[in-house]
């Protein structure tokens, strides 16, 4: 019987190995969010930036209670789920400015904005600026990094 429990538990291990899971131990429990579970959320969050997007059908993604996903994908990612939502949305208005192909109304539905105005408002708290001064080569020519890594305009607001 030890046997069959020592080859389980050789298994989890391989397992967990392979999923990422032995990376931060704190304490004997993981400290951040497995590799492929974050993989899963943020490829789910790309494919879906026009759809609104809760915190409970990302963390079911992973199989996670709402509460322990959030604070593991903080661990993670430096930020929140929202506000990575947030930054993954205004990276791709960004690209989707630089390319000036289509109306920023459009863009604002695009990426998971319902109206023009609170695209916007949230454009502007995050670059400095409004869609259409980015658009119209503010933004557009220097070449700005994402937004994931400039700094981050949550904070100043508050």
């Amino acid at each position: 019987m030890n046997q069959l429990a020592g080859a389980d538990v050789k298994s989890l291990e391989g397992t967990l190995e392979a999923c990422g899971a032995t990376a931060g131990l704190v304490d004997g429990r993981r400290s951040e969010l497995p590799a492929c579970r974050l993989r899963r959320v943020t490829q789910h969050v790309q494919e879906n930036l026009q759809r609104e997007l809760r915190l409970a059908e990302l963390s079911a993604l992973v199989h996670m209670s709402p509460y322990h996903f959030a604070r593991l994908f903080k661990r993670s990612t430096g930020v929140p789920p929202h506000r990575f939502l947030i930054r993954r949305r205004i990276d791709e208005a960004r690209a989707l400015l630089a390319a000036r192909t289509v109306p920023i109304g459009a863009i604002a539905r695009l990426v998971g904005f319902r109206t023009p105005s609170h695209f916007t408002t949230t454009f502007r708290r995050i670059t400095g600026m409004t869609p259409s001064a980015y658009r119209s080569g503010a933004g557009a020519s220097v070449g700005s990094p994402p937004v994931a890594v400039t700094p981050d305009a949550f904070d100043v607001m508050r």
